[in-house]
């Protein structure tokens, strides 16, 4: 079979995260301290033993699960090369360590900016995101843009379900209309911004710059990336995508269908709590193999 290795987002952190890698791997145990050291505190700690509430802040949930995904992925025995990688959101970062294209230290020092830099857009321009079920993407794409309010389509998770992001006035009606044209549901998630957005703007400039200071390598394999879910080679090409991300949508149903076309017929995801990918990857085609690593 010809496998790709996926990476989950924001929402797979779970109390007790990393800590049997740490007690297992002596390179796990490396890996982690690496984290600490450059960070400047110790995330680990905080991943081992903190509360689902401290686990939830996004200056420390983006760096947890970035770190717990790629020491999961580099201390991996007996795996396959990859033929191809990708990541949900934040976990486009660890699918480029695991492509070789960034450095895990690199990679964290991004992740932890992100992490910063979306935090102070939020507080600046606060917002929210809310799933829409059952509805056409088309017909919310539509429906977004006739509001009049900033809000968006974010993530194309799956066939039927979308989520939408922007002001808390935007969301509000675009819940009122959306299910007036028939959505199954439209659920508000408990998220502190409006990612995906372009609330994001903010966000997007602060990161470009430390992106642009940051070696990037070519790619061991191509890395389908969320904002128009094509494959990526070049180091110039994945750092604009990279950085267009934070403003732009999650197009996971069309990598999924990408990846599948291109001859991927086995996907493994790596970290996180465990089948979040799985379960979105199986709604776009329940012929796929799907595993866990981690």
């Amino acid at each position: 079979m010809t496998t790709a290795y996926v990476f989950p987002g924001q929402g797979a952190q779970f109390t007790g995260m990393g800590h049997q890698l740490y007690d297992l791997s002596g390179t796990a145990k490396a890996l982690f301290e690496q984290a600490d050291e450059v960070l400047g505190y110790p995330l680990s700690k905080v991943m081992f033993g903190g509360s689902e509430e401290e686990l939830r802040q996004t200056k420390i949930t983006q760096p947890a699960i970035f770190v717990q995904s790629a020491i999961t992925y580099l201390t991996a025995e007996e795996t396959p090369a990859p033929a191809a990688v990708a990541g949900h959101s934040l976990g486009e970062f660890s699918a480029l360590v695991a492509a070789g294209v960034l450095t895990f230290a690199d990679a964290l020092r991004l992740v932890s900016e992100r992490a910063d830099a979306m935090q102070a857009a939020a507080d600046a321009e606060p917002g929210t995101m809310a799933a829409v079920l059952g509805l056409d993407d088309a017909m919310i794409e539509s429906a977004c843009a006739e509001l009049g309010e900033v809000v968006v389509p974010a993530n194309y998770n799956s066939p039927g379900q979308l989520v939408i992001s922007g002001t808390e006035v935007g969301i509000e009606k675009a819940t009122r209309v959306l299910t007036d044209l028939g959505a199954r549901r439209v659920v508000r998630l408990p998220v502190g911004g409006a990612f995906h957005s372009p609330l994001m703007a903010p966000a997007r400039d602060r990161l470009k710059e430390a992106i642009d200071a940051t070696r990037f390598g070519p790619a061991g394999c191509p890395v389908y990336q969320n904002v128009d879910a094509q494959p990526s080679v070049e180091p110039d090409v994945i750092k604009q995508k990279l950085i267009e991300q934070l403003t732009g949508a999650v197009r996971w149903t069309q990598t999924v269908q990408r990846m599948q076309a291109a001859g991927i017929d086995r996907f493994v995801e790596v970290g996180g709590k465990g089948g979040i990918l799985a379960g979105l990857i199986r709604k776009v085609d329940r012929k796929l193999s799907v595993e866990q690593l981690g």
